[in-house]
């Protein structure tokens, strides 16, 4: 029971984490100005009493379909914190299985991406925390994947696990982690189409005048309202310029991870980090080229994510046998 309610668990904090990126990239994040609620309800009310009530008593109007996104999304994050209570309370019952810090320490984390929820919602979708609420799934999602792995204890033959490849794949996983929050500011700061040609920025310049300063400004005070970026368009070109850079070197690292796994024979595992890789940069681009299209910027978040649990399952198979 517990590995099946694991891999649940997984499995709704991966579609999360998607519907957040949906929410995110549909201008759906301040849907519902009022949190927990929506509106003053939990259940979107679209009566004309209901309608009365969001017009008397808040400044922005409501939008139904984008009030049903944001809270589609947080039912199922909701349901989520439920079934993560649930495994600690398991792990507690049962010493046996040896989880209860991990467990106990998935459920502090939810409890505060669910503060991060309603931060996003109060304070106006402001990046920081937008960036940090994507982050705190994708830790979820991360340490979520760890508990199921730990109950399998799978580890690579020891030939396979020398310190050189070990230290590259942690070395790569910090690389892609910074990779992944420079995808959520470029996100947050609405930044994505901000060079708009590829692979240069701003025509033929590969040292666009842009401006880094401004746009990495990671706290601008309260009372803000970020929907649809403040930023200048020099601003939000050096936040994206940045991310190609990010791009550039997390490509080199895990495509150098992949060609010594595959040397030492874990094919299974290079595999795994090449095609999620060169999928996310394919997105990447077309997002570019496409001018950002819906379906493509959310399987690009959704593969960020397949690529982190690849990377994850990647050093945990690298690690030590502990017994």
């Amino acid at each position: 029971m517990f590995r099946g309610l694991t891999i649940f668990a997984i499995l709704l904090t991966l579609l999360v984490v998607v519907l957040g990126a949906y929410v995110r990239l549909s201008d759906a994040g301040l849907g519902c100005p009022d949190w927990p609620g929506c509106y003053g309800s939990l259940i979107l009310d679209e009566s004309a009493e209901g309608l009365e009530h969001a017009t008397e008593n808040y400044e922005r109007p409501l939008e139904a379909s984008k009030a049903w996104k944001e809270m589609i999304h947080r039912y199922f994050a909701s349901t989520l914190g439920l079934v993560i209570l649930i495994l600690t309370f398991i792990a507690w019952r049962r010493p046996g299985l040896g989880q209860l810090k991990l467990t106990v320490c998935l459920s502090l984390l939810v409890m505060f991406q669910g503060a991060l929820g309603m931060w996003t919602v109060t304070l106006l979708v402001k990046p920081v925390i937008v960036m940090s609420h994507l982050l705190g799934g994708l830790a979820t999602l991360s340490l979520l994947l760890l508990l199921l792995l730990r109950i399998g204890k799978r580890r690579l033959p020891s030939r396979m696990c020398n310190d050189y490849v070990k230290s590259l794949a942690v070395i790569g996983l910090i690389v892609l982690v910074m990779q992944i929050a420079l995808g959520g500011w470029t996100g947050a700061n609405y930044a994505a189409l901000a060079c708009p040609d590829f692979p240069t920025c701003y025509g033929d310049s590969w040292n666009p005048d842009v401006d880094y300063k401004e746009g990495f400004v990671l706290w601008r005070g309260l009372g803000v309202d970020y929907e649809f970026g403040v930023l200048s368009n020099e601003a939000r070109a050096a936040i994206h310029w940045v991310h190609r850079i990010g791009a550039l070197i997390t490509t080199i690292i895990l495509s150098f991870l992949a060609f010594l796994l595959f040397k030492l024979g874990a094919v299974k595992e290079s595999l795994l980090l090449v095609t999620f890789l060169f999928a996310q940069l394919a997105l990447g681009v077309l997002n570019v080229l496409l001018n950002l299209p819906l379906h493509v910027a959310v399987a690009h978040n959704a593969i960020a994510a397949a690529l982190l649990l690849s990377l994850v399952y990647v050093n945990f198979r690298l690690a030590k046998d502990p017994h």
